[in-house]
């Protein structure tokens, strides 16, 4: 490795050799032997400035950079060099006051030396980042003009030209780019868009197939062409193109994926699905277009899923897909995930499950990976893997509120309320731009709060909730139900109950409830209606009968009562109190 020291001997040469014309300028005048002497001494000073300014430029340090090659500049003010390293430093500067020095003092550079190719490249950026297109294509023509073997740059200028707004100007210029490079994709291409944004179909199409006959094998060249075609709603044209080429080159593996992906689009499932079975077979095409065309299928079945609708054809093609690159690629955790991703969309979650965690135990994978599995492992209330996953996930994405979302919740369902409430709050933190997320966290930490009879927090943390969404139910319901067993604020229950009944006139649960509410502010009369409202639902549960029973003994209905006990009875509550309540013919309270 070339050291700092080295490189800034380079520069200070560098700079003597570009200082030279001045000290041969002050021999041919002969001056006086004092006077020379005193040229000498500036010389060496500005030589020492321009080395700081490269020793400060290489250390990143570029104010004291630019303040040496401004000390230099004071010395040889007409030395093009220092006027550029000035323009570079300011260049690097967001400021449009700087940017405009930058532009002024690469000016000055290219006035003194119109032969170095760097001053026009850092000139052009410069106006770019001014964009100030027109000038920057003044650039290039001049960099064109003046340094010779400089044809390379013809891309640039038409590249200007088009970013300017000047499509025509731009056309001609990739037309002398051809006339000394050659035909090529990037000339070719960009003169395509260019017609087709101005409505000339014809002359679009002209120009590809001028690119293709004169690349009649290359694969990308006929790829380009046909998506550009596709871009601009000519699918039919791109597939006849593409139709003739893999007739002629049946080893075109990518053209034909590309063909089978229009003929989707174009709704023509009868000509894909053929070609696809061949495709997902053959080696040599890319996995990763096996992929993205599988992850098309995804989608579309996603899409009919959200719609209540079901294609079980395309389903069954779809999962003949996958498991082609199961068979083939089973190492590939991208293939488990595209897998997991096909059996979410078709509604089968145990199998996504399955292929989600297959792709985990292979290797590194997104953070929605992890996020689906743990939806799914929810989904089906398997609270230790959830647990177990979540814990694996935070090693990774510790930072990612949904991961502790799910860990709360598994704790939460798996009564470990300490824990819940650690990972809940820690979720509540990272969600704070999500009010949505917050409101749900706030409603969960009230229940693990409850819990641990921590109930100024679960109030809190209810409130919180209910201040977002005054008609969360789950809320409303849990919130005003442990009230009532506290029997602590009744009154704020008893309005939270009835809110969740307007609501919800037949949910059963949420009946019980408003029952249980007004039978701890002894509104027995009512209590006995709401409990009734529930019981007809046809959904009545062991609580309902022995609530029930509970409000009939408190009207002085001991009969039916011990009548509606038996009944909870029957239903597996066998619990010690509703034993004794039986048994003895009481509440116990």
């Amino acid at each position: 490795m070339i050291s700092s020291k080295f490189n800034i001997v380079i520069y200070a040469g560098l700079f003597l050799i570009l200082l030279a014309p001045l000290a041969s300028h002050g021999q041919r005048k002969k001056k006086p032997q004092d006077e020379a002497q005193a040229s000498g001494i500036k010389l060496r000073e500005a030589e020492f400035y321009f080395t700081e300014g490269e020793k400060f430029f290489i250390l990143e340090d570029y104010a004291k950079a630019l303040l040496y090659y401004q000390r230099t500049l004071e010395i040889t003010p007409d030395n093009a060099t220092v006027h550029y390293k000035i323009a570079e430093v300011l260049s690097r500067s967001n400021k449009q006051e700087d940017l405009q020095k930058a532009a002024y003092s690469i000016e000055n550079a290219l006035r003194y030396e119109k032969q170095n190719k760097y001053f026009y490249l850092l000139a052009a950026n410069i106006y770019n980042a001014l964009t100030r297109f027109d000038k920057a294509a003044e650039v290039y023509e001049s960099l064109i003009r003046e340094v010779k073997g400089s044809e390379e740059y013809l891309y640039e200028l038409a590249a200007e030209y088009q970013y300017g707004g000047k499509q025509d100007e731009a056309i001609k210029v990739y037309n002398r780019a051809e006339s000394v490079l050659g035909i090529n994709d990037v000339s070719s291409i960009q003169k395509q868009r260019i017609y087709l944004e101005q409505g000339k179909t014809k002359e679009a199409i002209a120009e590809g197939e001028k690119l293709i006959n004169a690349y009649p094998d290359e694969e990308r060249y006929i790829m380009g062409f046909a998506e550009v075609l596709s871009q601009k709603g000519l699918r039919n044209e791109a597939i006849k193109y593409l139709e003739k080429f893999v007739d002629q080159n049946q080893e075109a593996g990518n053209a034909k994926m590309l063909l089978a992906g229009l003929y989707r689009e174009n709704q023509q499932e009868e000509k894909s699905r053929p070609l696809l079975l061949s495709l997902f077979d053959d080696p040599s095409v890319e996995l990763t277009s096996k992929l993205i065309m599988l992850g098309t299928y995804s989608t579309e079945l996603g899409q009919r899923k959200a719609r209540n609708t079901h294609d079980a054809e395309s389903e069954a093609f779809a999962l003949s897909l996958f498991q082609k690159l199961e068979k083939n690629y089973s190492s590939d955790p991208r293939v488990h995930i595209v897998g997991g991703d096909l059996y979410l969309s078709s509604g089968k979650n145990r199998e996504a499950q399955k292929e989600y965690s297959k792709a985990i135990e292979l290797g590194n994978v997104n953070f929605e990976v992890w996020e689906n599995l743990l939806y799914l492992e929810t989904q089906a209330d398997q609270w230790d893997n959830v647990i177990k996953h979540a814990d694996q996930a935070l090693e990774v994405f510790p930072n990612q509120a949904m991961i502790h979302y799910f860990l709360g919740y598994a704790q939460l369902r798996k009564r470990n309320y300490a824990e819940a409430i650690v990972s809940l709050d820690q979720a509540k933190r990272l969600s704070s731009s999500n009010p949505t997320i917050v409101s749900e966290i706030n409603g969960m930490l009230g229940d693990a709060y409850n819990a641990t009879k921590d109930y100024d927090k679960s109030d809190r943390a209810y409130d919180e909730a209910l201040a977002f969404n005054p008609d969360n139910n789950t809320i409303l319901n849990n919130y005003s139900y442990y009230l009532a067993l506290r029997k602590s604020n009744l009154e704020k229950a008893e309005k939270m109950a009835a809110l969740l009944i307007k609501n919800n006139p037949d949910n059963p649960t949420f009946l019980d409830t408003y029952a249980w509410v007004l039978y701890m502010r002894e509104k027995y009369k009512d209590a006995r209606k709401a409990i009734e409202r529930a019981i007809t639902t046809g959904k009545a549960t062991a609580t309902h009968f022995e609530h029930y029973g509970d409000i009939l003994f408190k009207l002085g209905d001991v009969d039916g009562a011990v009548q509606q006990w038996e009944k909870a009875r029957g239903l597996n509550a066998n619990s010690e109190i509703l034993n004794k309540k039986i048994a003895n013919r009481k509440i116990y309270e």
